[in-house]
């Protein structure tokens, strides 16, 4: 199962995730406190050990820009969480080529609904309750009956209490930003227990 932590913003972050070796990190290019620029985010790349994926997240960016961002490096992956349709994610891929996350706010039943036989041009989906990093989950037991044909990150409300349960319905990965803090900041030993953790299912 994959692990992806999103949200890193300080050196220290990188650091830790080097050492937790989580699949995936996220670097935040849309209005959050965890917010980077273009130039933040290359310089946390660089300190960034493989085979860690970057992954930067963006909500209604236009194309150009994160094509730019892909071209340079400094992401490998794109996860979009604003109005993107199928036809953004195609003109994305065919600029450049690149895996694609897309968001899903579940705030019920019907949300799941419509997922479940459709096939998205995006490679990824992540399920989550709201714009991301809030640590809110939504009614998880909702997979038990539906679930997207693709494959999802499960995210929201997911800490060191709660990643049994998340686990248990087997996501393709899950996303963890909150989970992973103290005081606002990523936290060093609860993202190594994390990812062991997870390494160990």
């Amino acid at each position: 199962m994959k692990v992806k932590i999103c949200g890193l913003c300080r050196e220290a972050d990188v650091s830790f995730a080097n050492e937790a070796m989580p699949d995936f990190v996220g670097l935040v290019f849309a209005p959050s406190r965890r917010q980077v620029s273009p130039a933040q985010a290359a310089r946390l790349r660089e300190h960034l050990k493989e085979p860690i994926l970057p992954v930067g997240v963006f909500i209604n960016a236009a194309i150009a820009d994160i094509a730019a961002l892909l071209a340079d490096g400094v992401i490998t992956v794109v996860q979009l969480h604003g109005n993107e349709d199928e036809a953004y994610v195609r003109a994305l891929k065919a600029c450049r080529s690149a895996q694609v996350i897309r968001a899903v706010r579940v705030g019920g039943r019907e949300d799941l609904v419509s997922w479940q036989y459709k096939k998205h041009p995006a490679d990824y989906l992540l399920l989550d309750s709201g714009p991301g990093g809030t640590g809110r989950s939504f009614q998880w037991g909702l997979l038990r009956t539906v679930r997207p044909v693709q494959p999802y990150f499960l995210a929201g409300g997911i800490t060191l209490d709660t990643l049994g349960e998340a686990l248990a319905y087997r996501p393709y990965g899950i996303d963890v930003s909150s989970g992973v803090e103290r005081g606002g900041v990523k936290d060093r030993d609860t993202m190594l227990r994390l990812v062991e953790r997870v390494r160990e299912v």
